[in-house]
């Protein structure tokens, strides 16, 4: 569910760009190369652009609603993480402790040697 999310987010925020280069600014004659001034148009005989501005809007609350769903996924995923976002020095002292290997295991066991000791 997560990846299908992921990847809706990942596509709306492409689309939100590619409608924002499309639109016009304000007082910008380029858009005649669009037919934004004839009746010819395919948006209508006002232009493109009430059409492009809902279009991102729209894509835009679609981006904010994947965007918190995406934020539950990771809170739900971080376990260990108390109520308010911070874990606590206890959590983070076990789970620092839990990665460290035991050294005893590593380490061969004292034998009789005929090196001296330091005493």
């Amino acid at each position: 569910m997560e990846s299908i999310i992921l990847a809706v987010h990942v596509l709306l925020a492409a689309a939100i760009i590619a409608l924002v280069m499309l639109q016009q600014g304000k007082g910008a004659e380029a858009g005649a190369s669009f037919g934004a001034g004839a009746s010819q148009t395919v948006f209508g005989s006002q232009g493109s652009g009430s059409f492009l501005a809902r279009a991102t809007a729209v894509m835009a609350a679609c981006l904010f609603a994947t965007s918190f769903a995406l934020a539950y996924f990771a809170k739900e995923q971080a376990g260990y993480v108390s109520e308010i976002g911070i874990p606590s020095a206890a959590m983070v002292q076990q789970a620092e402790q839990s990665a460290l290997p035991d050294l005893g295991e590593l380490l061969p066991a004292p034998t009789d040697s005929d090196i001296p000791s330091a005493n």
